[in-house]
C-alpha cells in the first residue's frame, strides 16, 4: 500500500515513452492517426498519469532524508519555478509539435533549442530536484530518481524518432548538447 504511487508513475512513464514513436505510428497508420496516437499517449495517458504518481508519492508517509529548512524550501521552489519557465519557453518555441508531433514537423533551432536539444526534459529534471527538496522522503526520492532514469530513456527514444522524422536532426545532435548548454568562457 505504501508504494501505490509506483502504479500510475510507471504506467504514465510507459505511455509517455511510447508516445516517442511518431514515425512508426505514422508509417503504420498514416500521418494523422500517428499524430493522434502520440497525442493520446503523451497528453492523456502519459503526463497526467505520471503526475498523479508524483502527487501520491508526496502524500505517501515515509522516512525523511533530512528535515526541511527555509533554505531547502526556497531552493526547491526556485528549481520548480525555473524548470516550469524553461518548459513554458520551450513549449512556446515548438508550439503544437510538443503535444502532437508529426512526420511533417520541421526542426526548431531557435530560442532554447539553440542551446540544448531537450529543454523540456532539462526543466523536468529541475522540477524533480525541486520536488525532492520540498518533500525529502524516501518515497519522493524514489519517484524522482525513477523520473530521471525515465527522462534518459525518453530522450533516447525521442532522438531515435526525430532522426527518422527529421533528416537534419543527426547533424543538430552533433552541434547542440542534450540537456545543459555549453559554457563559453571568453578570454579576459
Amino acid at each position: 500500500m505504501m508504494y501505490l504511487f509506483f502504479i500510475p508513475l510507471l504506467i504514465g512513464f510507459v505511455c509517455n515513452t511510447a508516445s516517442a514513436f511518431t514515425a512508426a505510428f505514422s508509417k503504420r497508420w498514416d500521418q494523422s492517426r500517428g499524430s493522434l496516437i502520440t497525442f493520446i499517449l503523451r497528453n492523456i495517458l502519459g503526463i497526467p498519469v505520471w503526475a498523479l504518481g508524483y502527487i501520491l508519492a508526496v502524500q505517501t508517509s515515509s522516512k525523511l532524508f533530512f528535515e526541511t529548512a527555509l533554505t531547502s524550501k526556497v531552493i526547491g521552489w526556485l528549481f520548480i519555478i525555473a524548470g516550469g519557465l524553461i518548459i513554458l519557453i520551450a513549449l512556446i518555441s515548438i508550439r503544437t509539435q510538443a503535444g502532437a508531433p508529426s512526420v511533417s514537423d520541421s526542426l526548431v533551432r531557435t530560442g532554447l533549442y539553440q542551446r540544448v536539444r531537450h529543454p523540456i526534459h532539462s526543466g523536468t529534471i529541475l522540477e524533480f530536484a525541486g520536488i525532492f527538496l520540498l518533500f525529502p522522503t524516501h518515497a519522493v526520492a524514489l519517484a524522482c530518481g525513477l523520473g530521471i532514469v525515465w527522462i534518459m530513456i525518453q530522450t533516447k527514444c525521442e532522438e531515435h524518432d526525430l532522426m527518422q522524422r527529421l533528416p537534419e536532426y543527426r547533424e543538430y545532435m552533433h552541434q547542440v548538447p542534450r540537456f545543459l548548454p555549453r559554457l563559453r568562457i571568453k578570454n579576459w
